[in-house]
């Protein structure tokens, strides 16, 4: 029925305008340091079944399928790829990127997941304190605390993470710190909460905690960033895909609009 088809063109609008909101915002992070793109993922609603398969008809025979309809579509879920980034030369002393697997941790306020929040923008920096910050707006300091002294110089991070730099008089390096990183069991449970941030959930499963180069874990590029992983060419076909099917959606609500005027006039 006309009616069925304009509930279900209209799902089918709802769900293609949210997905031209993931692809608008993966678009306007291109350029956000270790932004991981989204994607919509979509999945049919409840049919009516108007006939059931395998039922016998009038001749004894069974019939071989059944007749079912669609009521429409929905958004399912959003997944992030959390695929690495390239490599970018950064600046810094403190710029950093995780070559394979884990997050960096920084501390947040402590509503927002236990106080721990995961990242893998390496855009840190000393503040007045000398303590590492990740670079964002509210600039959390990195979780465990690395300090550096005023004054230090040759400031070197190694790929397992340990900081070292020469303090003033003396003739070697000192260790610093090290950094510590994070993996989770379903990095697709983790939930954004803005600022380059994540926050486990319980899909995510709790944080697993290591050392770079150990286990799992990759290596730590010092002066190097990873670059947002949205592909804009990929990101631009799909938004004409999804414009397409929102305008073939628009045209199935003026069809069944026609449809219904057409038996409105036969009780003329």
């Amino acid at each position: 029925m006309a009616i069925m088809a304009l509930h279900s063109a209209a799902t089918g609008l709802t769900a293609m305008g949210r997905e031209i909101d993931i692809i608008a915002n993966n678009l306007a992070n291109a350029n956000t340091v270790g932004y991981k793109a989204q994607r919509a993922n979509f999945e049919d609603l409840l049919y009516q079944e108007q006939r059931q398969p395998g039922v016998e008809n009038a001749n004894g025979d069974q019939r071989p399928a059944g007749l079912y309809v669609g009521v429409g579509t929905q958004i399912s879920n959003t997944q992030f790829d959390f695929a690495e980034g390239s490599a970018v030369p950064g600046t810094g002393d403190f710029d950093m990127m995780i070559s394979g697997s884990g997050f960096f941790r920084v501390a947040i306020p402590a509503d927002q997941g236990e106080g721990v929040g995961y990242t893998r923008a390496g855009n840190f920096f000393r503040n007045a304190d000398g303590d590492l910050v990740l670079g964002n707006s509210n600039g959390p300091r990195m979780e465990p605390p690395i300090n550096i002294p005023e004054g230090v110089t040759d400031i070197t991070i190694s790929s397992d993470g340990t900081v070292s730099g020469l303090t003033p008089g003396a003739t070697e390096p000192e260790d610093l710190g090290r950094i510590e990183l994070s993996t989770f069991t379903n990095l697709a449970g983790l939930r954004p909460i803005g600022g380059n941030l994540y926050v486990p959930t319980a899909a995510s499963g709790p944080a697993i905690d290591g050392m770079a180069t150990e286990g799992v874990f990759g290596q730590i590029l010092q002066k190097f960033l990873e670059s947002s992983n949205v592909d804009p060419v990929r990101e631009l076909v799909t938004l004409i895909k999804t414009q397409r099917s929102f305008e073939m959606n628009s045209q199935s609500i003026q069809a069944a609009d026609e449809s219904l005027q057409v038996v409105s006039n036969l009780r003329r």
